[in-house]
């Protein structure tokens, strides 16, 4: 069981540091010194190497979670709030991130090759909306999850 909490902690630090990392580091800084189409081009770059760890992330924390709550806690009857709220909060911020996916990161990628950067910028923001939410519910779940059960 060991192994399963390891690696479930890794992969949410990993998930949601690169998430506070890019709102709250990145994106500022990116603001201050980057003109438009370079800031597009670079947030492009950088979701194409975070998202492949994203998606090891959701794999990792889905297959733990479920070998911890059914391996330790018998399935959900035998498990704590802090658990349901947990997978609850796990699962939308896997839905969002799904949805940034198959939706806006594409199309930011077209709107970047072809240089249409309006268009561009409108499906940056809706991203850093969506991971500025996912963020937040991440954060939200690490703490439940840290202190859930001493409640």
């Amino acid at each position: 069981m060991s192994l399963a909490i390891t690696l479930h902690l890794l992969a949410a630090t990993i998930w949601v540091g690169g998430m506070f990392f890019a709102w709250m580091i990145l994106r500022p800084v990116a603001v201050e010194l980057l003109e438009p189409p370079q800031r597009l081009a670079l947030w492009y770059r950088a979701f194409q190497r975070f998202f492949p760890w994203v998606w090891g992330a959701v794999v990792v924390l889905l297959a733990t979670g479920l070998w911890m709550l059914f391996g330790v806690f018998g399935g959900m009857g035998g498990a704590g709030w802090h658990v349901h709220l947990m997978l609850v909060s796990g699962l939308a911020m896997m839905a969002i991130f799904l949805h940034i996916w198959f939706a806006p990161y594409p199309r930011l990628g077209k709107a970047v090759s072809a240089e249409e950067w309006p268009e561009g910028g409108r499906q940056l923001g809706q991203i850093r909306r969506l991971i500025g939410i996912n963020l937040i519910l991440g954060l939200a779940t690490v703490a439940i999850a840290s202190s859930g059960r001493f409640l």
